[in-house]
């Protein structure tokens, strides 16, 4: 544990984030390749890498990198197809050992959360014994490691917990200390000899801005004049990042946050070519997000068609807003369909996305040709989709556009979050 000291106390947050998790679970179940290089994430030549162990990062190996330069960069590593569905139930299983020491969690994604743990410690002791106890919780009865940041706010604690993770680099993997912790009135010591890119906010083109004014650690920025930092960024990006310069952030933990879209989207193997090739994602995918809204338990109002063109960059996205929000596909098809006509496939398209937002709860109303006798509830056959679904597995029963090999092949919640599978 590494701790930066200092007299005062406030609000005490813990930033947990797991170790290469999706690798790490992998190997619970392959520990065959324990000390090897490995990669999890979209297999084929437009996959991405969703995680790569330490030991694939020493040969400069990262999350978001395309598969094609993974490969070219650590050949012999092994690549494995990513498992969204057994990730979101370890995921699970982590959440429940987080929930013994706080109600106050916010989770950030499968792999991380912020917890706050200011009223805990009357309870369990202070909250670097808590950060250990969870690590250990992690490691007895999940077989898996993670590393914890602690500090007065959420964005100390996260720069905190990358402190604490081992390090790859050429000559090997180096175990980090696990716990780094930032008490409250160290923030400047913690800080100061960071480079800049790690405040949020901060991309390659901030940076770059950065750098032309002599920026390049934090102590740079914290030493340099409001004005001039001003002028180079704008007003309001200064003041945004002099205040995180200072370890300044108010954010609570958030532990409920609705969705406020859902969506999914897949990247194709080979180019969409023709406006009948799009019919069949539109309809593949509106069933999956039409599946997800019912069991949340809203509709959508604004849905939302994305498509990507063959050369990566040019993106386009059409949106239409209806009078009642919807959890049905033929209605989320019948919406988009007009959408998606009038966008030419020809020069071919790599991706295509479809979601709903603006979600609301859904009440559906009667119409004349309900009233009629023997006549279906509204909504009956979507019920009986899920039913089956529920009873039978997700790939019992599908659009037809969903039949491929001789199986139904429905879409999937992360099945393709990180391209497709060669």
């Amino acid at each position: 544990m590494v701790v930066v000291a200092a007299p005062g106390r406030s609000r005490t947050i813990l930033h947990v984030d797991m170790d290469a998790f999706f690798v790490s679970v992998e190997l619970r179940r392959r520990p065959d390749l324990a000390g090897q290089p490995v990669v999890v994430g979209g297999t084929g030549r437009r996959g991405v890498v969703a995680a790569a162990s330490y030991e694939a990062r020493r040969f400069g190996v990262h999350s978001a990198m395309p598969s094609v330069v993974a490969r070219r960069r650590c050949a012999h590593a092994v690549f494995l197809p990513g498992d969204h569905a057994l990730y979101s139930e370890v995921s699970g299983q982590v959440r429940q050992i987080f929930d013994r020491y706080t109600p106050l969690v916010e989770p950030l994604s499968l792999d991380e959360a912020f917890l706050d743990v200011t009223g805990s410690v009357g309870l369990f002791g202070p909250a670097a014994d808590i950060a250990d106890r969870i690590r250990s919780d992690v490691e007895r009865e999940l077989s898996l490691t993670c590393s914890v940041g602690l500090a007065p706010n959420k964005f100390l604690a996260k720069l905190a917990s990358v402190e604490a993770k081992p390090v790859a680099s050429p000559a090997g993997v180096a175990p980090g200390p696990g716990v780094v912790v930032v008490e409250s009135g160290a923030e400047q010591e913690f800080l100061r000899p960071l480079p800049v890119e790690r405040l949020w906010g901060v991309g390659p083109v901030t940076l770059t801005k950065l750098h032309r004014i002599g920026v390049r650690l934090v102590t740079d920025l914290v030493s340099i004049d409001e004005a001039v930092l001003s002028t180079a960024l704008g007003r309001a990006q200064a003041t945004h990042l002099l205040a995180l310069s200072q370890g300044i952030d108010d954010r609570p933990v958030e532990p409920e946050r609705d969705a406020k879209s859902i969506g999914h989207e897949e990247t194709f193997e080979a180019n969409t070519t023709t406006a009948a090739e799009m019919r069949t994602h539109l309809v593949r995918l509106a069933d999956a997000v039409a599946t997800r809204l019912r069991h949340s338990g809203v509709g959508a109002r604004t849905l939302t068609l994305k498509v990507r063109f063959d050369d990566g960059f040019h993106t386009i996205t059409r949106s239409t807003t209806g009078t009642e929000p919807t959890d049905q596909a033929s209605t989320i098809v019948a919406l988009l369909q007009p959408l998606a006509d009038a966008i030419d496939p020809s020069p071919g398209i790599r991706l295509v996305g479809v979601s709903g937002s603006n979600l609301a709860p859904v009440h559906h109303q009667l119409t004349f040709d309900d009233a009629v006798a023997d006549a279906p509830e509204p909504g009956a056959a979507s019920a009986a989709l899920d039913e089956i679904r529920g009873r039978f597995g997700a790939d019992a029963i599908g659009p037809a556009s969903a039949v491929s090999g001789g199986r139904v092949r429905n879409v999937k919640r992360g099945g393709q979050q990180w391209g497709p599978d060669g």
